[in-house]
């Protein structure tokens, strides 16, 4: 029976959770993805756990930090002034902006989640949502193309 492989097209069903249970992502039974192995469509560690599955396998795994979308900076938190919001917007705790960041010397626009607001500051994170946990992955092999 044939084994997944690099450059493989799979169809795969898989539910990402985190540690506490939380779904974090889902691609159900009743509608797989197609995917080509090596493609990055999906985390590169989910990939090359993948290898080696024979049609209708399930496998589990934990993705760690570092595999996933990095482990947590603390000096990814940054206060700014509340005057350069401007009065335009009004940031609150949970959402998620677009703000301008120099990075190697150039102004790129980056997500920044909003941890506190006050009247004077406001506190936001530049860390992906997801950095610094380790996400587990069920996936169900359906197919493998040619």
């Amino acid at each position: 029976m044939r084994q997944v492989q690099l450059l493989d097209t799979v169809s795969v069903s898989y539910t990402a959770s985190l540690a506490g249970g939380e779904i974090i992502e889902e691609v159900p039974e009743s509608s797989p993805m197609t995917l080509s192995i090596g493609s990055g469509q999906i985390l590169k560690a989910v990939e090359a756990a993948m290898m080696g599955m024979h049609i209708g396998d399930s496998r589990t795994m934990h993705i760690l930090p570092e595999d996933a979308f990095g482990t947590y900076d603390p000096q990814l938190r940054q206060d700014i002034p509340r005057q350069v919001f401007g009065g335009r917007l009004d940031p609150q705790p949970g959402m998620l902006l677009s703000l301008a960041m120099e990075q190697e010397g150039e102004q790129r626009q980056v997500p920044a989640t909003v941890l506190a607001a006050d009247q004077h500051t406001v506190t936001v994170d530049y860390n992906h949502p997801l950095a610094g946990k380790t996400i587990t992955y069920t996936v169900k092999l359906h197919a493998i193309g040619n």
